[in-house]
């Protein structure tokens, strides 16, 4: 019975049980059958899967969703995985970012100050703090990384954010729509909140960034921090921030 960490994150044992719905879901017509087992300490979600069609199913899931390297000697030098921001406030020139090494120590991959400057801010000498307001960084925020080295001996991994995470933040700047991210929320409970507060109109759509993690994209002319006090009453348990392209684009506008 094989078995797996997947790079998806629950936040509660509500969602662990949305999450097998959606396996049942993805598997439908294969042969096999597929249950959470574990969550780990950060919320990473562990499954094992049996049955006919369990290397295929594994294979979706491991393409679709990410595997938890688990192991340091598991991760290597160049390749891209999804991470989550962790422990924001932990230090001002350094971003870490949770890859799912947790055995048997936990390591997190580090960004450094230069690296965020360079790639998100055309190399202005902003600090930390700043760079996390413009691009809306929170704990447990996904994003996907370069992983620049691994140092075994000392259990430290260098990273920087990689090329696809880098076109998603122009795509979004470029479209000049806000953008609510909800941490914490599965797509049901947002679509309820929206379609509550009656605010689908001021919506595009709500993008997926993780299970548990979405972006609601407004409608041009809408404000992002406006959708806060009327969907947040029935997402009680979840984090928000914002994503503003004008408020990024203005920023770059200035002198460096």
């Amino acid at each position: 019975m094989p078995a797996v960490t997947l790079l998806a994150r629950v936040y509660d044992s509500f969602q662990q049980k949305a999450f097998e719905k959606d396996l049942k879901a993805k598997f439908e017509g294969l042969q096999v059958a597929a249950r959470v087992y574990a969550v780990t300490g950060r919320g990473w979600v562990q499954i094992d899967v049996s049955g006919e069609d369990e290397k295929v199913a594994l294979r979706l899931l491991t393409d679709e969703v990410g595997a938890c390297p688990e192991k340091l000697d598991n991760l290597n030098k160049f390749v891209t995985i999804n991470g989550r921001i962790i422990a924001l406030n932990k230090n001002r020139d350094k971003l870490y970012v949770d890859i799912g090494v947790f055995s048997p120590n936990v390591v997190d991959a580090v960004i450094q100050l230069h690296h965020l400057q360079a790639q998100l801010i055309d190399g202005r000498k902003a600090a930390l703090k700043k760079i996390t307001e413009l691009y809306g960084f929170r704990d447990n925020l996904p994003i996907n990384l370069k992983i620049l080295s691994v140092d075994k001996e000392n259990d430290k991994v260098e990273a920087a954010f990689s090329e696809r995470q880098l076109v998603q933040y122009r795509n979004w700047t470029l479209s000049l729509l806000d953008r609510l991210i909800v941490l914490g929320a599965s797509v049901q409970d947002v679509m309820c909140a929206l379609k509550a507060a009656e605010c689908e109109r001021d919506v595009v759509e709500v993008e997926p960034l993780g299970f548990s993690e979405h972006a609601i994209v407004c409608k041009l002319g809408t404000d992002a921090t406006g959708l806060i006090p009327k969907i947040g009453g029935n997402l009680r348990k979840a984090t928000f921030t914002i994503f503003s392209p004008r408020r990024l684009t203005e920023f770059l506008r200035t002198e460096p």
